[in-house]
Order: structure tokens, then C-alpha cells, then sequence
């Protein structure tokens, strides 16, 4: 059951909003913003992914090196190529991202109309284990500063980055805190007890599989006590893998975290699910169906279709406004209530 009120301006941001920050690039999409306030407008921290004008009988894309930007390209006949996914190609056993992505800003007065500010620069990957790129940021808002953890993509590599800032020109970069392969990090925006929280994703090819895990840490830097929270579910919307979403939201019933599940044909949707307040590592409830679906045509199709994706949103008392990307290509924004959420979360109830 889809209870989302999505916003009739969507898609709010598209691709042809934007100038490419990457010479002789083009923006192929842009992708799940984190989201922040930061004094009187909303920020959003956009993943744009770009990549050269296509050939006809080429592919190229572009990665990051000690040196700058280079290009690799393919002919498309070549038989040792692999393209039947279009976000990654296959070349003599090595895979490559056919986009860089990075991280771009937006502000709003109203929540709705975004635009870029100058005065805040993009964020490129800086780092050898970023040199595919960096991706779905999530801001976490804590008293000392704003916390964004995003993944960092790598031809060794896929784990989770951090770094810190408190007005989002400086940042304080801490490496990566979640090692290989792992992503979809979301901090805890309070402490419970003396320690900080973060849900985090491991994925395993062989035993487990892509699931949500909870870790606990003195410093937000060095994570332990890592424990599996929530599984895929066969038959269901999260029967192929599952992330979290934003940083989880306080409330009387329970923590309250919005994350995206997917089945096996790549059809992304959010569900819900509830965590008890002083050990969230115990899931008390958890959505049986997506709260939200890929339904509007902009979610269906797109750079990779049927995909509703989320990472960043607002509360304001009941209201939960979502920033989410839709078939990988384009920005939307819905609304949610939180009471009904958890209306439907107390009829799923776990014992």
C-alpha cells in the first residue's frame, strides 16, 4: 500500500538543471540527496553522476586518478565487454561504473524550489579508494557537527566514508569507517547511553546476503559490536536486498527507520521499520508491505527504472518529507505521516 503524497512539481531536480562540473562531461543522472538544514534553508546533498558524450559504437566513462580525470573507452562489439547493466560494464573480468558520481548542493527557502550556490563547491573523490567515485551521502545532524557518511567506490573496493563539517564549505575527512564491501551507512542522530549508532550493510556473496546490520561506537570513527537487525524477506518487496535509508527518527513508539528494499528484478520500494528506544538492536515491528512503490511514471522509467530510493528527509512533528531519487535519474519529493506509519507498523507487530 503506497501512502505517500508525492508533490506534483516532481521530478523537482532533473539532470538538465545542472552544468557539468567535469570538462567535456555530461550529467547522465542525478541520484539520492542526503538532507540537512543549515540556518534557514534546506540543503540537499545531491550525488550527481556524469560521464563523456556517447558514441554510437562506443562506451566510455570516466574515473578519477593521482592526476585528474581520465577517460576509458570500448567499442561495443568487442566481445569482452559486458553491458547488460547499464550503471556497471564488465571488461576481461574487471568491472567499471559507466558514471562518476560526486556530490553537489542545493538550497531552498520553501523545501521545494532548489537551486546551486556558489559559494559551495562540489565534492570529488580525493582518495585512491575513491577513484570510481563517491556516492548517496546521508547527513546526520549531532550537537557538534554534521555528520556524512557516503560510499566510496573503488576498483578494489566498496566501503563507507566519513567526514564531518559544521558549515558545509570545511570538511574534516576521517576515511573510510566501514570497510569492504559495505554501504547504505546511517548515524544515529543521538547518543543512546554513552555510544554513538550507526545501521550499516555488509553484503556477502556466498553465506548471508545483502541485510542491515546495527554497530555501536565510543567516537563515531571505530565501530564494533556489529549485530544483524533485519534480513531479506522471500516473497516480499525486500526479498533480494535491503539498506537503510536516512538517519532513524525518535519517536514514543520506537525509532522509526525508512529504508529501501529490493527484489531480485531490481524493483526498489521503502518499507518501515521499528526499533526499541534503548536497544536497537530489537526490530519490535516492520512493514509487510512498501509504504512507497515505484507507481508515478517518473519512478518507472529512467536511467534504471522502478526504483524509489531515499537517504535524506525532514520532520516536522507528524509530517516526514522524503527526498528521494527516482529510476536513478531525477529528484522527487513526497510526504508522509509518521502516526500512520506507525499505525501500520503496530499491525505488524513482531512478538
Amino acid at each position: 500500500m503506497d501512502i505517500a503524497k508525492r508533490n506534483h512539481l516532481n521530478p523537482i531536480l532533473k539532470p538538465s538543471d545542472f552544468k557539468p562540473a567535469i570538462e567535456d562531461m555530461e550529467i547522465a543522472c542525478l541520484l539520492n540527496p542526503g538532507v540537512f538544514r543549515l540556518k534557514d534553508r534546506v540543503g540537499l546533498v545531491i550525488r550527481v553522476a556524469e560521464r563523456p558524450t556517447q558514441k554510437i559504437d562506443k562506451i566510455s566513462f570516466p574515473i578519477y586518478t593521482a592526476k585528474g580525470f581520465w577517460v576509458m573507452e570500448f567499442d561495443k562489439d568487442d566481445p569482452d565487454l559486458d553491458m547488460s547493466d547499464p550503471r556497471v560494464i564488465m571488461y576481461k573480468g574487471q568491472n567499471y561504473l559507466t558514471t562518476l558520481s560526486y556530490l553537489r548542493f542545493a538550497f531552498s527557502e520553501d523545501g521545494v524550489h532548489f537551486t546551486e550556490d556558489e559559494n559551495y563547491p562540489p565534492i570529488f573523490g580525493s582518495r585512491e579508494l575513491e577513484s570510481f567515485g563517491i556516492e548517496d551521502c546521508r547527513v546526520s545532524t549531532l550537537e557538534d557537527a554534521y555528520y556524512l557518511t557516503f560510499t566510496e567506490v573503488s576498483p578494489v573496493a566498496v566501503g563507507v566514508g566519513l567526514m564531518t563539517t559544521k558549515d558545509f564549505k570545511y570538511f574534516d575527512h576521517k576515511g573510510m569507517i566501514f570497510p569492504p564491501h559495505n554501504k547504505d551507512c546511517a548515524l544515529f542522530e543521538e547518543k543512546i547511553g554513552d555510544r554513538y549508532y550507526a545501521f550499516h550493510r555488509p553484503s556477502s556473496p556466498e553465506l548471508g546476503g545483502n541485510y542491515i546490520w546495527l554497530a555501536e561506537s565510543p567516537d563515531c570513527i571505530h565501530w564494533g559490536n556489529h549485530q544483524c537487525v533485519a534480513t531479506t524477506r522471500e516473497e516480499h518487496f525486500d526479498s533480494a536486498r535491503l539498506g537503510a535509508g536516512a538517519a532513524p527518527i525518535k519517536t514514543s513508539e520506537g525509532w522509526l527507520e525508512i529504508y529501501h528494499g529490493a527484489t531480485a528484478e531490481n524493483r526498489y520500494c521503502l518499507g518501515a521499520m521499528l526499533l526499541d528506544l534503548e536497544n536497537p538492536a530489537k526490530v519490535l515491528a516492520r512493514t509487510e508491505n512498501p509504504i512507497m512503490e515505484p507507481i508515478a511514471p517518473y519512478e518507472q522509467t529512467g536511467f534504471f527504472g522502478n526504483v524509489v530510493f531515499t537517504n535524506g528527509h525532514l520532520v516536522d512533528g507528524d509530517k516526514l518529507t522524503i527526498y528521494y531519487g527516482a529510476s536513478d535519474e531525477v529528484i522527487c519529493m513526497a510526504e508522509l505521516s509518521i502516526s500512520e506509519i506507525l499505525n501500520i507498523l503496530k499491525s505488524n507487530r513482531q512478538s
